[in-house]
């Protein structure tokens, strides 16, 4: 295959002619696409089905690396399954090795379109830079160079053509532009609310408080005492929230994550942390909280046998860092650690040896139900947690499973975080 084809581009014009798709495994033919290391579209264009392309993922601004890329075998899965159901396309993908990674429901039409030529212009398509020999499916560099052009020594025709024509708006787009920015809404966020248009004047509480310290500064210098008590209210502390605290991996591979952690044991659902990711960031949410509340309903049962339903509360948390935002007796109200039996999670907690945090806290090792055992957990105090790559409606089952796990081990170590 030459190094100067273009990924995007040959697997295009082989939709366009038709040509029988085969795949490859070091350059042997095979019938099955996971198995495969190639995509073979001619004798001679053969793609590596893992190479990046130039159809830069949702919720990517401005793409840096290969990640940010959907590859060869993510469009080609696409245009193959055009035609199945959303769930269907969804299971067959994750069949093929893509847990993540493969192009969303909403975006296979547009990968579609393109492929077969209905529409000619994409906006997540990175446009093709001067001719080089980068490998075949790798991104083209960000720098702005521009396309080669052979000389010719006529001057009339020796002007370097830009690879993109520059477009000037007229009149009537002028005025269009007008009209829609006029009927904006300014999207608020969580900071941009707490900054208010109403000037507000603290004058009055100044004026108190200068009062105050001038009636104790006058006591100090004359020696004497003030006649007035403290208010024993004012002397008592506030309570303190004693909500227990979940602190899960920071690894991007992690199955549960900042993005999808809420999702899972808030509404008993699971969703792969790239999809919950490239919802957020299409909701105008990039980047999740650092401390995330988990809401469920707890029943328990008083000694006259009469139920009763309470809501709790825990916080989710990723890093030592959020975690030092509860306080200094932060690790005392840490009830649970979810890890992917790696152990460089641990390295900055309290307790970075896994035998000795293990006995301070409720150890989960989440992973794939189809997944081989793990001997690196052998010696570790911890519960497996299986979730299911396709069946979602078992979500619900796992997840109670996992707070009656919690819930025992709680009440056995940290009673007086039932209560949080």
């Amino acid at each position: 295959m030459n190094n100067e084809t273009d990924a995007l581009l040959a697997l295009r014009q082989a939709i366009k002619v038709k040509d029988t798709i085969t795949y490859s495994q070091n350059r042997e033919p095979c019938q099955s696409l996971l198995s495969a290391t190639h995509i073979v579209l001619s004798p001679a264009c053969s793609l590596p089905k893992s190479a990046p392309t130039r159809y830069r993922k949702p919720g990517v601004a401005t793409a840096t690396g290969p990640d940010d890329f959907f590859s060869v075998e993510a469009v080609y899965l696409a245009w193959l399954l055009q035609s199945a159901p959303g769930a269907e396309y969804m299971k067959q993908a994750r069949e093929n090795g893509l847990a993540v990674g493969f192009v969303s429901v909403t975006e296979r039409k547009n990968v579609v379109d393109w492929l077969e030529g209905r529409t000619t212009e994409n906006e997540r398509i990175v446009p093709l830079t001067a001719a080089s020999t980068t490998p075949p499916g790798t991104p083209p560099s960000t720098s702005k160079s521009l396309p080669m052009t052979p000389y010719k020594s006529n001057a009339a025709t020796s002007t370097v053509s830009p690879s993109k024509r520059r477009y000037v708006p007229d009149s009537r787009d002028i005025e269009v532009v007008k009209k829609i920015k006029q009927n904006e809404v300014e999207l608020r966020d969580r900071n941009s609310v707490l900054r208010g248009i109403k000037p507000n004047n603290f004058s009055n509480i100044r004026q108190v408080y200068s009062d105050k310290l001038k009636k104790l500064k006058d006591v100090s210098r004359s020696g004497g005492s003030s006649t007035t008590t403290p208010d024993t209210k004012s002397l008592a502390r506030k309570p303190r929230n004693n909500f227990p605290i979940i602190m899960i991996s920071s690894s991007p591979t992690a199955l549960i994550t900042m993005h999808n952690v809420k999702r899972f044991l808030q509404e008993s659902t699971f969703e792969p942390s790239q999809d919950a990711r490239q919802r957020a960031a299409a909701e105008g949410n990039p980047r999740p909280e650092d401390l995330i509340p988990i809401y469920r309903k707890r029943t328990s049962i008083d000694s006259s046998g009469k139920e009763h339903e309470t809501q709790a509360r825990y916080f989710v948390v990723d890093s030592v860092e959020a975690l030092g935002k509860f306080g200094p007796d932060a690790w005392d109200r840490v009830v649970c650690v979810m890890t992917t039996g790696q152990a460089w999670q641990f390295r900055p907690y309290k307790w970075n040896e896994p035998i000795q945090l293990f006995h301070h806290v409720k150890g989960i090792y989440v992973s794939w139900s189809n997944d081989p055992p793990n001997t690196k957990i052998k010696d570790w105090n911890v519960t497996e947690l299986k979730i299911d790559p396709m069946r979602r409606h078992v979500d619900k089952s796992v997840v109670a499973h996992f707070w009656k796990i919690l819930d025992t081990w709680t009440a056995v170590n940290k009673p007086s975080l039932m209560n949080g």
